[in-house]
């Protein structure tokens, strides 16, 4: 277990994730077919060529399941029972095949939750960056947390 727990985050605290991923032509392909996306901008090569990209975009479901994915193991792995909800999600860069993404998290708020004592809840907003440092990815995530289990049980 690696993640948080609820006590342990604290409004304003920053993480600089250190595991980056460099994007692969099969991570889109297989995310687009697994999730029966068939936009053309994003697994036709040809079609993809003549738009104002010149070449395919990642889906950015991919980006955004990345960019929380490279966020958990400092903040929510093991400790989180669900994630409540993402808000406020911008793409403001496409992602292209072989571009590394880089993600950075900052608490903004926490509180109890109001009908599971053992539990809290965190918002997080994760950035992701490109190589070029231009963001990729930018999304505010509620996440249900487990507060630290008690000595005695």
């Amino acid at each position: 277990m690696a993640g948080l727990w609820f006590e342990e985050f604290a409004v304003g605290q920053k993480f600089v994730h250190p595991i980056r991923r460099t994007v692969i032509d099969s991570d889109n392909m297989l995310f687009s077919a697994l999730t029966y996306n068939p936009a053309a901008v994003h697994i036709d090569y040809e079609y993809a060529a003549k738009t104002e990209f010149g070449r395919p975009i990642v889906n950015s479901y991919f980006t955004l399941a990345l960019t929380v994915g490279l966020s958990i193991h400092d903040t929510t792995l093991g400790t989180t029972v669900a994630n409540l909800g993402m808000t406020e999600t911008l793409f403001p860069n496409p992602v292209f095949i072989g571009d590394t993404l880089r993600v950075e998290t900052e608490v903004l708020a926490r509180r109890d939750s109001k009908s599971r004592p053992d539990q809290g809840i965190v918002t997080l907003q994760h950035l992701a960056f490109n190589q070029r440092g231009e963001v990729v990815c930018n999304t505010t995530r509620a996440a249900l947390m487990y507060r630290r289990p008690s000595a005695a049980g």
